[in-house]
């Protein structure tokens, strides 16, 4: 039996699929539209011969073949990352120190994380999950190499795209019903509570603090306990929690600007400009 062969932009796009958790997710990760990875998933299938994912109208769902293939997949675009740069480059190594909001860290930086280690396997990451308003001072003081943070002036880093901020709330308890209306809300110099109570301030609507937290884990026990509506980023609301908007009587809000920034001691660094390098060419959405 003759069997067609597996290409590599076919498998890069089932694992950015499967890791980014949709189509729309892994499109601008691969830099096609989405019709364009539908299609290379439809030529994987048909090289197959099964199925490697169902495509519901909410989510996706990895059959048992893709199961399979996936492991796979993962193992030759880790060998073909390495080809490369055995080829074309020197092997990095060395330690990076990377910091990352928590509400960032999955959507965001999982993608970038998993490119890189398969490219630069000896390079070691230490990670810190914070707030941007803790992390940013701690690349200008070069405690960390680089961040991936919601700016708060332009000039601050590269820009790589915009994060919508969203209100939530508990639907058993529609807190958002309530007046004067009970939030939950980040430290004070968090951008997210300026922008909140700067909407709330524009619609005249009253409102108490009800619940602080630094963490996205504290913002989200506020929320589903049904203490408090919160502001949070789109990226970070669970699938459970329900998405409020004017309609609920809640003002529109603003977005972040979200960045890559790095301390001026690690200009040069070779893992480090391959981290930003990497960061950039994954993330990177202005113009699309």
């Amino acid at each position: 039996m003759n069997h067609a062969d597996l290409q590599l932009d076919w498998l890069r796009a089932f694992v950015t699929v499967v890791d980014s958790g949709s189509l729309s997710a892994a499109a601008p990760l691969l830099h096609r539209s989405q019709s364009a990875v539908s299609m290379q998933l439809k030529k994987l299938e048909d090289a197959v011969g099964r199925p490697v994912l169902l495509r519901g109208p909410r989510h996706l769902e990895i059959t048992p073949v893709g199961g399979e293939l996936l492991g796979y997949a993962r193992r030759l675009l880790a060998l073909h990352g390495e080809t490369l740069e055995a080829l074309h480059g020197p092997v990095l190594s060395g330690q990076v120190k990377l910091g990352v909001p928590d509400d960032y860290a999955a959507t965001y930086l999982t993608p970038v994380l998993r490119s890189y280690a398969s490219r630069h396997a000896g390079v070691e990451i230490e990670l810190l999950c914070e707030q941007s308003t803790a992390l940013i001072p701690k690349v200008q003081r070069g405690e960390i190499d680089i961040a991936l943070v919601s700016r708060d002036k332009p000039s601050r880093g590269t820009l790589l795209f915009h994060e919508p901020l969203v209100w939530v709330g508990a639907a058993a308890f529609e807190a958002w019903r309530r007046d004067p209306l009970p939030l939950a809300v980040y430290e004070p110099a968090s951008l997210a509570r300026r922008f909140t109570m700067a909407a709330l301030h524009a619609q005249r609507r009253s409102h108490r603090l009800v619940y602080n937290s630094s963490s996205l884990a504290g913002q989200l026990a506020a929320v589903e306990s049904g203490l408090a509506v919160a502001v949070l980023t789109r990226c970070s609301v669970p699938a459970h929690l329900p998405i409020l908007g004017e309609r609920h009587g809640l003002p529109p809000l603003s977005h972040m600007e979200v960045a890559v920034y790095r301390s001026q001691a690690s200009r040069g660094l070779p893992a480090v400009d391959a981290l930003f390098e990497q960061m950039v060419q994954t993330l990177n959405r202005q113009g699309l």
